[in-house]
């Protein structure tokens, strides 16, 4: 009898898994994957190098009830709020985990299945899909203890009685790279005798064993019900722990790239306009390796600009930034940075690895304390403890200097951060306190004992319609911010995969370069990074004689193109020599 001849996405996907998993029959494993993805295996494999996003895109980071309304859902809040207020701004909301949850504000999922009854339901998530993509949080790592696997791997039946990864308490774990400080393993009492399972994060979030291909095929069926659902953007979250080999750092590692290589392959295939994105905090050079050849993840964080974006605003010096995205290598088409500010999370310190001295990170660490900021830690493989990240909000962390702390700039050194995210190459992120100027929650702090609330604020949405509707920051920033995004969103020469060059103007002028894919427009941004009136003459920007320039953030138009420019503290410019259409509200 002969056998049909094996598909292309068979022969990729049996590639894939034979990697991974050696000693299987992968052309059993390939069908049981297709099966449970519903994939046929005659699926075209989609074109290669496609840009799925263009100038317009702008994501939205938020918790699912970060916005709260008497007698209402938070998921149908948010989506009323964005729908009313964001549609002119943004394009994209990314859905921080909105499952039933044990700790860590959602990163330790009960049951990835369902959505947290305390936010909404599934129709809610399919509602807003309908109005803005949606990227979801594919939560790989690890799982609660509180789940029904961790029960069951306690009880010794499956599912989960093989899902998570053991390790000898007597191996030597030296090398292995953690970013906390609690002990790796966890002693747990099961059916059959004392086991330590392994715990990358917490003691409540326990590392699934992806050794085991059932682990695959279960996580292959939730990523198909979030495609039913309407998600087409994943986050993979904490990605680069996911494989284990005692004796390695255990981070990074091959079968780690190997996995994502199968995720997108399949997930594509099922939804040719689907995105994957690596969540990886780690330092630059190992986080630009998860593009790998434009194959693994079409976007990766760019975990550097936070602390370096930052670090030049309260100090007044760009060099950092400057000499940081010079060395960062245009993405290819097909692929991309995700850029933010502020998340969720802190302002992660191990992407300023190799970057900023140890002087300088003191230096930046004190200010964002002085600031009323918190710091949490990491363990070395030495045992030591390491600054890990800065706990603070945005507005909070950019109200001062580093060398007269807080003072009059901070709403324009504020906005100058925006500016700055906004016109770099890649698609910009902005976490949603971002856009209210959400200030440090230290009550959510006391009330948690975790440092990370201290930026995870809970708005009521009669107190934010008031603050969004009278004369504060609040309102101000808003406004601010979202004008200055329908500006963005218009220009061609902001699309993510634009021409992106770096201009030498001093260490107090930060300044670059964008030209649309087309070639038509140029556009050159220009910030002043310090609490001081600094000049330039327009002749050192190379302007086009026979064009108008005009500046898209005032609507100046500069006609005398070797004249000079002074820019207030944290004033920037955006010289066009075309203006893109804006659309209206």
């Amino acid at each position: 009898m002969e056998h049909a001849p094996l598909s292309q996405l068979e022969q990729r996907l049996m590639a894939h898994l034979q990697l991974l998993y050696p000693t299987l029959d992968h052309k059993e494993l390939a069908r049981k994957c297709l099966s449970t993805f519903f994939l046929d295996p005659a699926t075209e494999s989609p074109r290669p190098h496609r840009n799925l996003w263009d100038q317009s895109d702008v994501m939205l980071i938020t918790y699912a009830d970060t916005l709260r309304k008497k007698g209402e859902a938070p998921l149908e809040t948010l989506h009323n709020f964005v729908k009313s207020k964001l549609a002119c701004c943004i394009s994209a909301v990314h859905l921080l985990p909105f499952f039933p949850y044990s700790s860590d504000d959602g990163f330790s999922v009960m049951d990835y299945t369902t959505v947290n009854p305390s936010s909404g339901n599934w129709d809610h998530v399919s509602s807003l899909s309908e109005d803005f993509k949606v990227m979801g949080d594919l939560v790989i790592n690890h799982c609660s203890s509180r789940s029904m696997w961790f029960e069951n791997y306690k009880a010794g039946v499956e599912p989960g009685a093989t899902f998570f990864y053991e390790a000898d308490p007597n191996a030597d774990l030296s090398a292995v790279v953690r970013p906390r400080t609690s002990p790796l393993l966890r002693e747990v009492k099961t059916q059959t005798g004392e086991k330590y399972v392994w715990c990358t994060f917490s003691h409540d979030q326990v590392d699934l064993n992806f050794e085991n291909p059932d682990v695959l095929i279960e996580f292959l069926r939730i990523i198909r019900l979030y495609l039913e659902k309407g998600i087409r953007w994943f986050r993979l979250d904490a990605v680069a722990f996911l494989w284990k080999i005692p004796g390695t750092t255990c981070i990074n590692l091959p079968q780690t790239h190997e996995m994502i290589r199968l995720l997108r392959l399949m997930i594509e295939h099922y939804a040719p306009e689907a995105v994957i994105i690596t969540e990886t905090n780690i330092p630059n050079q190992e986080n630009l390796t998860y593009f790998g050849n434009a194959n693994e993840a079409h976007l990766i964080y760019n975990f550097s600009l936070p602390p370096l974006l930052i670090n030049s605003l309260v100090t007044g010096n760009c060099n950092h930034l400057k000499q940081w995205l010079m060395s960062m290598p245009p993405a290819q088409q097909g692929t991309t940075y995700l850029n933010f500010i502020a998340s969720h999370d802190g302002i992660g310190l191990r992407p300023t690895e190799g970057l900023l001295s140890e002087w300088e990170l003191e230096t930046l660490i004190n200010t964002m304390k002085r600031f009323g900021g918190k710091l949490s830690s990491r363990t070395t493989p030495k045992g030591e403890a390491k600054p890990y990240e800065i706990n603070i909000s945005l507005w909070d962390a950019l109200s001062g200097s580093a060398h007269q702390g807080p003072d009059q700039w901070q709403f324009a050194r504020f906005l100058c951060a925006a500016g700055v995210m906004m016109a770099l190459e890649g698609v910009p992120a902005f976490y949603i306190h971002s856009l209210f100027g959400t200030e440090n929650d230290f009550e959510r702090v006391d009330n948690t004992g975790h440092f990370r609330s201290i930026n995870r604020h809970i708005w009521d949405m009669d107190e934010l319609d008031h603050a969004l509707n009278t004369p504060t920051h609040h309102q101000k920033v808003f406004n601010s911010v979202t004008n200055l995004l329908k500006v963005r969103r218009a220009q061609p020469a902001f699309h993510p995969n634009a021409t992106q060059y770096i201009l030498h103007m001093g260490e107090n002028l930060f300044a670059f370069w964008r030209q649309s894919l087309d070639r038509r427009q140029s556009l050159f941004a220009v910030y002043n990074m310090t609490d001081q009136p600094q000049h330039f003459n327009l002749s050192e920007l190379n302007l086009i004689a026979t064009d108008i320039w005009t500046d898209l953030v005032s609507e100046q138009v500069y006609e005398d193109h070797l004249g000079k420019v002074t820019l207030m503290p944290y004033q920037f410019v955006w010289l066009a020599n075309k203006k893109g259409k804006i659309k209206d509200d």
